[in-house]
């Protein structure tokens, strides 16, 4: 399979030439943050924050970014699971923002989700062929050759045997499951599927595999894909233009080899930076990988400004007043910064924002250690010094990812809420009753 894809009939790499197939202008949206009895609002999550995009037929739109900025929630807007709090969504240029969840029913047909959790989002209850059947049913559809028949076409489709219609999620492995989930979402032929990162639940080994299944069924069903994912080299391989996300807002947006030969945005580059590059050659050489220090900041109280300030080594005192605007710099490459890396300066001869917790440097590679005699295998010495190696190794640097446990626990502050909710009240109901 080549890198470069075969696209449907009429449509560009870059998207040019067509109309857009969704158009979203501002989107928003902040989950309230409540206290006391009379759930008295205090606050907001602003986990989506003014997105502003389009994605045209027949393209495969990436969305990359750290956890916690606001990915997921923007593609449960989009497929209309979640209501908006501000902004607009159309959808074949008609407004489906704020339509009611009748309205949305026939809708559903041309829109569809892939689920990030295969394991979570497949009811165990449920054989397969009830799972994948179950648009049929919803939408009223009855297709040629009876359901059954289609339902198997369809497994055979994503690479899974047609025989395993009677049998339960639990009697497959992940990347099965993905598939079957993959399966229920192409059944009645959509237009546009938003994917939630559908691979970063599985395995490596089957994550190419899922890859490649999702391309050539693109190129065979003339499918529109939103692909959101924060592993960026899966994003290179099956996108044709990226949006990079930084605490609820899009601060770059270009096509894939713009984006990959020369990224204008700080935080773009800090992330191009992270990526490992498995070249035994390059052990012992300067690495060119950027540290950034510090947590993102919580979406509750974003920064003023632009909202990498607190972490970009380029930054500005108009960086911290001014919230810089998502500009076209380039043909097809827009980019929110006042001082962009491969670019104009937007503000030449700005003052310098004096800051003590960033420090951004190349990192110097740690030499592999040479001893004199290796202990022999299986004795407690060799061990020892496995272990020794495994902690080294986990314990190296970790790039711009430092900060992606705090931004999973400030952005995601509602779906956790909701995850605490749903476990109470199955606690509550696996309790005995008196």
């Amino acid at each position: 399979m080549t890198d470069v894809k075969k696209k449907a009939a009429g449509a560009q790499p870059d998207g040019s030439g067509d109309e857009p197939l969704l158009k979203v202008t501002g989107l928003a949206k902040h989950f309230p943050i409540t206290k006391g009895v009379l759930k008295r609002k205090v606050g907001a999550v602003q986990a989506v924050d003014g997105l502003t995009f389009d994605v045209r037929p027949g393209e495969t739109l990436g969305v990359v970014g750290e956890s916690g900025c606001g990915k997921s929630t923007m593609g449960r807007l989009v497929t209309r699971l979640l209501e908006p709090t501000g902004g607009k969504v159309e959808f074949q240029g008609r407004d489906i923002t704020h339509l009611s969840p009748g309205q949305m029913r026939p809708m559903r047909r041309d829109i569809q989700m892939i689920f990030q959790d295969p394991y979570g989002s497949l009811n165990p209850r449920h054989t397969v062929g009830g799972i994948v059947s179950t648009p049929f049913k919803l939408q009223g559809v009855t297709p040629e050759g009876g359901v059954k028949a289609e339902v198997q076409r369809l497994l055979e489709l994503v690479g899974l045997n047609p025989e395993h219609y009677n049998r339960y999620p639990h009697e497959f492995s992940g990347g099965q499951r993905q598939r079957i989930g993959i399966a229920r979402a192409l059944a009645l032929k959509p237009k546009l599927v938003v994917a939630d990162e559908p691979v970063s639940a599985l395995d490596v080994s089957i994550q190419a595999q899922v890859v490649n299944l999702l391309d050539d069924l693109q190129d065979e069903l003339g499918l529109t894909y939103m692909i959101i994912a924060h592993d960026l080299s899966v994003i290179r391989h099956v996108s044709d233009r990226i949006a990079v996300m930084y605490l609820g807002k899009i601060v770059e947006l270009a096509d894939r080899n713009s984006l990959y030969t020369a990224p204008m945005h700080p935080y773009t580059k800090a992330l191009m930076s992270a990526v490992p590059v498995p070249d035994p050659r390059r052990r012992g050489a300067k690495s060119e990988r950027i540290l950034l220090k510090g947590d993102v900041p919580s979406p509750i109280s974003p920064p003023s400004g632009c909202r990498f300030h607190t972490r970009c080594w380029k930054a500005t005192q108009v960086c911290k007043t001014t919230e810089p605007p998502l500009l076209q710099l380039k043909t097809g490459h827009q980019v929110a910064c006042h001082h962009p890396e491969n670019g104009e300066d937007q503000a030449p001869g700005d003052a310098p924002l004096v800051t003590d917790s960033i420090t951004v440097k190349p990192v110097e590679a740690v030499k592999p250690v040479e001893t004199a005699k290796a202990p022999a295998a299986g004795t407690p010495e060799s061990a020892e010094t496995a272990g020794s190696a495994e902690a080294a190794e986990a314990t190296g640097p970790a790039g711009v990812t430092d900060g992606d446990a705090g931004g999973a626990g400030d952005g995601a502050g509602s779906k956790a809420a909701a995850d605490g909710e749903a476990a109470a009240a199955a606690e509550a109901e696996d309790k005995p009753k008196g």
